[in-house]
């Protein structure tokens, strides 16, 4: 068979352009897998931190009687505290002095308990906003009139009270103390107060 060449390249090249247009034709890009989605931790509140000086004042009730029942009264009590304290986690601990003037005394005798100084530790647990904690020190008694021949006191002091954080720098709450006095002439003299009390936690 004679074919004209020009005539046989074109009808070749027809025929054969389909195929090479399927083979330069675009590739189709995989479509990509979405993320596998990510864990985020819940985010967990801590605890208050309690650390840092604090003053302020209390506002109580305290009753105090000698061993031979020779001063037996009780009345207000009212004065203010200052510390520190450390928060170690959930220990805290800190050291606090205080005074406070009472109204525990005998009208009639004039003997009364005019105030109570105190240098004490503390230790407590950090539950948040809550601060329970036990207390233990140093306490001194002022009378109005001599006891014995005296009119100042030393003994020790010892209790346990709770604070709450309202904000971070307000902090209420309350405390009961028991104090010993000794040899105060030929008896002793025991006193114990409870006391609400507002700081301010700087």
């Amino acid at each position: 068979m004679n074919f004209k060449t020009p005539t046989f390249a074109l009808t070749f090249g027809l025929l054969a352009a389909p195929a090479f247009a399927g083979g330069l034709a675009m590739p189709v890009a995989d479509p990509v897998a979405p993320a596998a989605p990510v864990a985020v931790a819940p985010v967990v509140a801590t605890g208050s931190d309690w650390s840092g000086f604090y003053a302020g004042g209390q506002l109580g009730y305290g009753e105090a009687e000698t061993d031979d029942d020779t001063f037996d009264e009780d009345g207000a009590v009212y004065g203010g505290q200052l510390g520190y304290n450390y928060d170690f986690g959930k220990l805290v601990l800190g050291g606090e002095v205080s005074y406070v003037g009472t109204e525990i005394g005998d009208e009639d005798s004039a003997t009364e308990i005019d105030g109570i100084a105190t240098a004490k530790l503390r230790a407590g647990y950090d539950a948040g906003a809550f601060l329970p904690y036990v207390t233990a020190g140093y306490a001194s008694a002022y009378t109005a009139d001599d006891i014995g021949g005296e009119d100042q006191f030393d003994g020790y002091v010892y209790g346990a009270g709770v604070d709450y954080k309202v904000t971070e720098n307000i902090v209420v709450g309350g405390e009961v103390l028991q104090h010993e006095f000794e040899d105060l002439g030929a008896t002793d003299l025991e006193a114990t107060t409870a006391a609400a009390r507002v700081s301010y936690q700087f």
